[in-house]
């Protein structure tokens, strides 16, 4: 049962050393956009970390800043080392979230279905 558990906590410690990271610039890379971690998710054994992000801008920022943490996760490695008690670091590997893009198409087409619904409704309304 705590098998399960371990792993979100170990998780949320990681999303948040990392975010701290990046908050305090301590990351001097220009390819690290402005960025969100959303998610850490940690496999039962501890090795690795996918860690999710969201980040502004088009497809060419969003491959630079790919590549910008792909450069920087040795530091960032090192820097979970030096902070959380493991006995060793998860292999780290970044990945843009998607999800956040998908729940705001949603998002969109519920309010454009909204909108048509609303304008039928006054048409039937003119043509009584």
């Amino acid at each position: 049962m705590a098998q399960g558990y371990r792993p979100d906590r170990v998780g949320d410690q990681i999303r948040q050393e990392l975010s701290e990271l990046l908050t305090r610039g301590a990351v001097h890379d220009p390819g690290i956009g402005f960025i969100t971690l959303t998610r850490v998710q940690v496999s039962a054994d501890l090795q690795h970390a996918r860690v999710f992000y969201t980040s502004m801008g088009d497809e060419k920022a969003r491959r630079e800043t790919s590549q910008a943490l792909e450069r920087a996760t040795p530091f960032f490695r090192r820097h979970l080392g030096a902070r959380l008690r493991l006995r060793r670091v998860p292999e780290l590997e970044f990945r843009f979230d998607q999800s956040i893009e998908q729940q705001d198409r949603i998002e969109q087409i519920l309010r454009d279905l909204h909108e048509e619904k609303r304008q039928r409704g006054s048409d039937d309304d003119e043509h009584d």
